[in-house]
């Protein structure tokens, strides 16, 4: 068991890049994760990688090795699989990643009821705006608003969700309200966007009376992290793209404002996504059927103000 414990450890530094993030994954000290690689390298007679100050590069023989570790990890956790479906008891562990604003709101303060439900099934949570690579780190479920890129993977969807421009009265006070979404190309107005590395273009595109159309917007500043983007509206810093569940309640307490009613953004769709072969594992299809249910109650709680 150890030696699959090294080996595990040693798959997560490969996908992760460095000894505190794999050990913050599976609850160890980067001391221990790095003893574990040190024993791996040590049964194995070769180097595994190539330590930099910020990260560790596999070598070639640590390259090698990490595709073959790789496949028994997997065959590993088919086969428990199998045997949990059989058993009626899933366990194991499932790793989930899901963005900021809507994984606090709708994912996280599920997870305790869903292990409450089925104690032998932990659930490792990671929230970030990023697009989070699932099969480079291991994802096992990936919920995301918007559309899936990556045709290895599967997408099972939750629900359409309307989405919405506001601005805070202060902001239109100033400013004037746009009654034209050219408005917002022309640089009249502030528009703060989502953002982050790797991106090369930004638009929003509108429902227009000739169809849904893509408006180069601008803004002085912009984030990567959609919170953010709704503190700076309400600040009265300027106009943001958002879910309409997301900022409802500050729509309702007149805090913030809808805007161009008659060209509003194109909806997203809420959806998990997943590699092809975890939908034959009961605990994420568990998962699955337990979350999908408690998105679609609490987004319609929340847009009918309860």
């Amino acid at each position: 068991m150890a030696y699959l414990d090294n080996i595990a450890v040693f798959v997560r530094v490969v996908e992760l890049g460095n000894l505190s993030a794999a050990g913050r994954d599976m609850r160890i000290s980067p001391a221990v994760a790095s003893n574990r690689i040190k024993e791996l390298e040590k049964h194995l007679g070769v180097r595994l990688f190539n330590r930099t100050t910020r990260q560790l590069m596999p070598t070639e023989q640590g390259t090698v090795f990490y595709a073959g570790a790789k496949q028994v990890l997997e065959a590993i956790t088919e086969a428990e699989a199998a045997v949990s479906a059989l058993s009626g008891q899933p366990r194991g562990t499932i790793r989930v990643t899901a963005p900021l604003g809507m994984g606090r709101r709708l994912i996280a303060s599920g997870i305790p009821d869903f292990h409450d439900k089925y104690s032998d099934i932990e659930v490792r949570l990671r929230l970030s705006d990023h697009n989070v690579d699932i099969m480079k780190e291991g994802i096992d479920v990936a919920f995301r608003l918007g559309l899936l890129e990556d045709s290895s993977l599967r997408m099972r969807g939750i629900m359409e969700c309307e989405r919405v421009l506001v601005a805070a009265p202060s902001y239109l006070e100033q400013r004037g309200e746009p009654q034209h979404p050219q408005e917002l190309v022309d640089k009249k107005h502030d528009c703060l966007m989502l953002r982050f590395p790797g991106m090369r273009e930004f638009y929003w595109t509108l429902n227009t009376p000739s169809g849904p159309a893509k408006f180069e917007v601008h803004g002085p500043f912009d984030s990567d992290d959609g919170d953010v983007l709704t503190g700076w509206a309400l600040s009265g810093r300027g106009i943001v793209n958002k879910p309409r569940f997301e900022v409802e309640p500050f729509i309702r307490d007149w805090r913030l404002k809808v805007i161009l009613p008659e060209t509003p953004p194109t909806p997203i769709q809420l959806a998990a996504v997943y590699p092809h072969k975890n939908l034959q594992d009961p605990k994420v299809r568990l998962l699955l059927d337990f979350m999908a249910e408690r998105c679609q109650r609490l987004i319609k709680d929340i847009l009918a103000g309860k």
